[in-house]
C-alpha cells in the first residue's frame, strides 16, 4: 500500500485532490442540468450526481489497487451534454434511466465481445468529432446568451473565468463556479437551504425502455461516452507509456453504468483530462508510485458525492441560463478540440459539417432527437461523396 516513508508520497495524494476538485468542479453543473433536462426531479438529480460520484470512485480505487496502475474514471461530461441538448426527447425520467442502462450494457458488450468496441471506434473520426461538437455548440453559446439576458450574474463569472484561463487555466472552471455561486447566493436569498439535506439521498427509479428514447438518447449517449471519454482515456494512458487491457475499464464503466442508472445516475466512464494529471510526471516522478493519485481521486470523487443533495439545490436556485451558462465555459476546450478533429481531413468535411450542423438544430423527428439524425445524415453525405462518378468509373475501368 502507500509507504509513509517516502518523502514524496505527498505528491501523488496532491495530484489526485487537484484531479477530484478539477474533475468535480469542471462539469458537476452540467450533469445536474442534464438530469433535469431529461425529466428528473430535484431530488433525482441529486440521487443521480450521487450515483455517478460513488461508483467512479470505487472504480478508480479498486482498479488502481488491482492492476498498481493510474486507471480513472468520471462521469461522461458529453453524455452530460447530450442530455442538455435532447431536452425535447423525452420529459419522462424513467424512460430516460432505461437509456442509460442500455448505455451501459453496450459497453459491457463492448468489453466483453471486442468485436463490437472495434465497431464503434470505426465509426468515421470526422462524424463522430461532429456529433459531438453539435451537441456542445448550443450550450457553448450560452454565455454570450447569459451575458445579454442577466449581465449582473454572467459577466462575472465569464469575467472570473478570463483572468484564470490567462493566469492558472486549470482552475478556470472551479474558480468561475465558485463566482456563480455567490451570485446565486445572493441573488436567491437563504429559501433554496430549506431544501438541502445534509444526509445523502439516493431514489430507485425503475427504468422503461421506450423505443424511441434508447435510438434518441440511449445510442448517443454509447457513442459520445465511447468516442468521447473511453477511446481518448486509453490513448492518454498509453501515450504516457502505460499499457492498460481494454476488457476491465470497459466491463467496469458498464456495470458501474447500469447500476448508476438504476438510482438515476447517467454514465460512467474512463477519465481523459484529469487522466493526464493523475497519470503524467507531475504526479510521482516513478510512474509506479502514481496509482496512488487515482486512488485519492476515488476518495476524493465519493466525499463530494455525498455534497450531491447542497449542489443541487443551489443550482436549482439559479437561473436555467447560468448554469448552462458555466457549463459552455467548461466545454469550451472540448468543443475546440471536437470542430479541429470534424474538419481535419479535406475531404470529410462536408460530411462532418452536416453532422454537426443537423446535430446542433436541436430538432426532434418522429421523436428521435437531432444527435441521431446528425450521425445519419453525416453518414450519409460521406456515402454518397465517396460513390465514383461516372467519369471516375471510366477512368477506373
Amino acid at each position: 500500500m502507500i509507504s509513509g516513508g517516502d518523502t514524496l508520497i505527498i505528491q501523488p495524494i496532491s495530484a489526485g485532490i487537484v484531479s477530484a476538485i478539477t474533475g468535480f468542479a469542471s462539469s458537476f453543473v452540467l450533469v445536474v442540468a442534464g438530469l433535469q433536462a431529461v425529466g428528473a426531479t430535484e431530488r433525482q438529480a441529486a440521487s443521480g450526481l450521487l450515483a455517478v460520484c460513488i461508483i467512479s470512485g470505487l472504480c478508480c480505487i479498486v482498479l488502481a489497487l488491482t492492476f498498481r496502475l493510474p486507471i480513472s474514471f468520471a462521469w461522461s461530461t458529453p453524455g452530460a451534454a447530450l442530455l442538455v441538448a435532447a431536452a425535447a426527447t423525452t420529459d419522462d425520467f424513467a424512460a430516460a434511466t432505461g437509456a442509460f442502462l442500455v448505455c451501459g450494457a453496450l459497453i459491457l458488450l463492448c468489453g466483453l465481445w471486442p468485436a463490437l468496441g472495434r465497431a464503434i471506434t470505426s465509426i468515421p473520426r470526422p462524424l463522430a468529432s461532429a456529433m459531438l461538437a453539435g451537441i456542445l455548440f448550443p450550450i457553448c453559446v450560452a454565455p454570450i446568451t447569459a451575458a445579454v439576458e442577466i449581465p449582473w450574474l454572467a459577466l462575472p463569472v465569464i469575467v472570473a473565468w478570463l483572468i484564470c484561463f490567462r493566469f492558472a487555466p486549470r482552475w478556470a472552471v472551479p474558480v468561475a463556479m465558485v463566482v456563480a455561486a455567490v451570485g446565486i447566493g445572493i441573488t436567491a436569498g437563504t429559501d433554496w437551504l430549506s431544501r438541502v439535506s445534509l444526509v445523502p439521498q439516493v431514489e430507485f427509479v425503475v427504468p422503461h425502455f421506450d423505443p424511441l428514447v434508447i435510438v434518441s438518447l440511449g445510442l448517443p449517449l454509447f457513442i459520445v461516452t465511447m468516442a468521447g471519454q473511453n477511446v481518448p482515456g486509453f490513448a492518454v494512458m498509453s501515450t504516457l507509456g502505460y499499457t492498460v487491457p481494454a476488457r476491465p475499464p470497459l466491463v467496469a464503466s458498464g456495470v458501474g453504468t447500469m447500476v448508476a442508472s438504476f438510482f438515476g445516475g447517467h454514465a460512467v466512464n474512463l477519465s481523459a483530462i484529469t487522466a493526464a494529471i493523475m497519470a503524467g510526471p507531475d504526479s510521482h516522478p516513478d510512474r509506479s508510485k502514481r496509482w496512488i493519485a487515482t486512488v485519492t481521486n476515488g476518495i476524493g470523487f465519493i466525499v463530494f458525492g455525498l455534497a450531491a443533495g447542497f449542489a443541487t439545490a443551489l443550482i436549482s436556485a439559479a437561473p436555467p441560463i447560468l448554469i448552462t451558462a458555466v457549463a459552455g465555459l467548461a466545454l469550451l476546450g472540448s468543443l475546440v478540440t471536437a470542430v479541429a478533429a470534424a474538419i481535419e481531413v479535406p475531404a470529410h468535411r462536408i460530411p462532418a459539417i452536416a453532422t454537426f450542423l443537423v446535430t446542433a438544430s436541436g430538432i426532434v423527428v418522429v421523436s428521435i432527437g437531432s444527435a441521431f439524425w446528425g450521425l445519419l445524415v453525416g453518414g450519409v453525405v460521406m456515402a454518397w461523396s465517396a460513390f465514383p462518378r461516372r467519369r471516375d468509373r471510366r477512368a477506373v475501368g
